[in-house]
């Protein structure tokens, strides 16, 4: 699934893109993503002139005149910025077309994504109202992280991943952040002192910062807004090595399940 970086890098790419455009008609191929794409209140959107995109956790609001779009890419999905020549493939489920003849599609193989109409700013809908603070805030910072994890006894990598805690981030880089941070991914959050957790935070800012600079991370189907791969893995230091040397102390990288979803660390260098 795209987290953060990915969804970021998406959001800088098309914006000079797109921004500024008018939508001349939208074609849906689908019925429904993980909800309904519901037609009608999408082709509301013609005539209507994109204003900004903007990104909260791992979801892209499109601003237009007067309504939104908000669009979640699931575990699969893609934006790509095409003319409006060029052949819908399967899974080509939406195209935004634009009035100078290009368009934005939506191509989503295991339709977990979403895409939706809101007549009004979505950061109220009940899908963002209860997001946490975004990593690069000043909310989010060591102490607040140390006072929203007292009395929990959720492992940290799972309390990291709840999106009411910090929004945006995903199993990709809390497994990398843990690792810098010399954090093991199974300790209870509330077990984690002040100290820990402000490591924890400037980490979390690190490897999200680096992941962003290399334009997100190359996994299974992601792309960028020009349909490239992210760069980010050949600089991933736990995630996705199982058995390979740690590269601060030379164990192997350890993997097993946490929260049902792929656990990597080294059994030395967190604690």
């Amino acid at each position: 699934m795209p987290e953060l970086p990915e969804v970021e890098t998406i959001r800088l790419g098309l914006e000079p893109l797109i921004t500024g455009k008018t939508v001349q008609r939208i074609i849906t191929r689908t019925p429904k993503l993980r909800a309904p794409l519901e037609p009608r209140k999408l082709n509301r959107l013609q005539g209507e002139t994109l204003a900004s995109i903007e990104r909260r956790g791992k979801y892209l609001l499109f601003a237009f005149s007067t309504n939104w779009l908000l669009v979640h890419l699931g575990m699969s999905g893609a934006l790509v910025y095409l003319p409006q020549a060029t052949p819908h493939q399967l899974h080509d489920h939406v195209d935004i077309c634009f009035t100078d003849g290009s368009l934005l599609r939506l191509h989503d193989p295991r339709r977990f994504g979403l895409m939706l109409f809101f007549a009004q700013d979505p950061l109220t809908s009940p899908l963002l109202a209860h997001c946490g603070p975004e990593p690069f805030s000043a909310q989010m910072s060591g102490n607040y992280l140390f006072q929203a994890a007292r009395n929990r006894q959720a492992a940290i990598k799972n309390f990291l991943l709840d999106q009411k805690v910090i929004a945006g981030l995903g199993n990709i880089y809390v497994n990398e952040a843990l690792f810098l941070a010399g954090i093991h991914p199974e300790r209870a959050a509330g077990r984690i002192g002040m100290e820990q957790y402000e490591a924890l935070a400037a980490s979390i800012r690190t490897v999200l910062r680096h992941a962003l600079e290399a334009g997100g991370t190359t996994l299974r189907e992601y792309r960028n807004a020009e349909g490239k791969p992210g760069y980010f893995a050949v600089q991933l230091r736990v995630y996705g090595r199982a058995g390979q040397p740690c590269p601060q102390c030379g164990t192997k990288i350890q993997v097993n399940r946490t929260g049902q979803r792929s656990t990597f660390f080294c059994r030395h260098c967190q604690k």
